[in-house]
């Protein structure tokens, strides 16, 4: 066994597990936070996306021992004082959404895709940066419109990864 402490939603977090555990695994297993999926197991779907110290990535194949110290956000992070941010109310909104399976990979794309990218996304950069994310039930249109209304929203609050807006 080992030892992993993390910050995980601005908590504090510390446990012994086996050397082998992925990250998405702690996540859902150790911590019952269940909004972080997994979809397929080879980091090609992008359901697993959390952030690591606000960068994106893909929990189903990253070992938590890897990622010790480190700063984690996971979709229920995002959320502050039971208010939604700026992209979860524009996925709604817009119903960039239908079973919600890949949902929360979706939003934990497009936040960092908006800090990586700036608040002006045109569709082609959101087609484009959503690669590594699939969604079986939509052609994508209302995911589009949803990233664009959610990182305009984002900007108008000065809003990011682990601010609510106001």
């Amino acid at each position: 066994m080992t030892t992993v402490s993390l910050t995980v939603n601005g908590k504090a977090v510390s446990a012994n597990i086996d050397p082998r555990t992925l990250l998405v695994q702690f996540l859902r297993e150790n911590l019952r936070l269940t909004g972080t999926h997994v979809g397929c197991d080879t980091s090609q779907c992008g359901a697993c996306l959390v952030h690591i110290d606000g960068k994106a990535v893909k929990a189903c194949t990253t070992l938590a021992v890897s990622v010790d110290g480190a700063a984690i956000t996971t979709i229920e992070g995002l959320a502050q004082d039971g208010k939604l941010h700026p992209m979860q109310e524009a996925f709604r909104e817009h119903h960039g959404l239908q079973c919600g399976f890949c949902t929360p990979g979706m939003i934990m794309s497009a936040v960092d895709m908006v800090n990586r990218r700036g608040h002006e996304l045109d569709e082609k950069t959101i087609r484009e940066d959503l690669d590594g994310n699939i969604c079986r039930c939509t052609g994508y249109h209302n995911i589009v419109k949803a990233i664009a209304a959610g990182a305009e929203a984002m900007g108008k609050a000065g809003v990011t990864t682990r601010q609510a807006a106001e």
